[in-house]
């Protein structure tokens, strides 16, 4: 051993910062784990699970907004379910990107990345009435259970049981579940007298 191999290095607290580092994984490609399924259908489950995933990311940033910019004699109803439904988003969220992680693939994240790749159309920057900002969640709700319903029957073929299982027992049962809600409130119904 040389003498610089026998020296240690000084200890610092001093954080390294600005460090820049080669991008290790390309996003779209998966990496071999010992999961039990082929790479054929880890790449499969990958490209729809982020595409479930940023659709997700732009709906949890509608409700948020929506949350934010409520109106009207249900103010406080609906700003408090848009609240309720954006936390039930970001579990799903959550779950949804650690299942793409799982399979060996890169999870979909920086929100303008999300932006290029979401289907669900960008609302105005402004303020809506309730009952279009009721009814674009609704579309986005639709655009993306049609998806999950897509995905979850070709996983299934694939033998993916565990993305089948997020996407039929988490974003098809939340998704649908919240869907109802907030249609029952596009219900044009007397609130006293029949």
């Amino acid at each position: 051993m040389t003498t610089a191999e026998k020296t240690p290095k000084p200890r610092s607290s001093q954080p390294w910062l600005h460090q820049k580092g080669q991008e290790i994984q390309e996003f779209g490609t998966v990496r071999q784990l010992p999961v039990g399924l082929s790479y054929n259908a880890r790449m499969y489950s990958c490209q729809r699970l982020n595409q479930v995933l940023a659709d997700t990311q732009i709906l949890h940033s509608l409700y948020k907004k929506h949350h934010w910019l409520m109106r009207g004699q249900t103010f406080y109803q609906l700003h408090l379910l848009m609240d309720k439904h954006a936390d039930e988003q970001t579990d799903l969220v959550d779950k949804v990107a650690e299942r793409v992680q799982t399979l060996g693939g890169v999870a979909v994240g920086d929100p303008r990345h999300v932006a290029e790749i979401t289907n669900v159309p960008r609302p105005p920057n402004g303020v809506e009435e309730v009952p279009a900002m009721l009814s674009r969640l609704l579309e986005a709700h639709e655009m993306i259970l049609e998806d999950a319903h897509d995905a979850a029957a070709r996983t299934q073929e694939l033998g993916d049981d565990g993305t089948n299982d997020i996407l039929v027992s988490d974003v098809i049962r939340t998704g649908e579940l919240q869907a109802w809600f907030l249609a029952e409130h596009l219900v044009d119904t007397p609130l006293v007298h029949s």
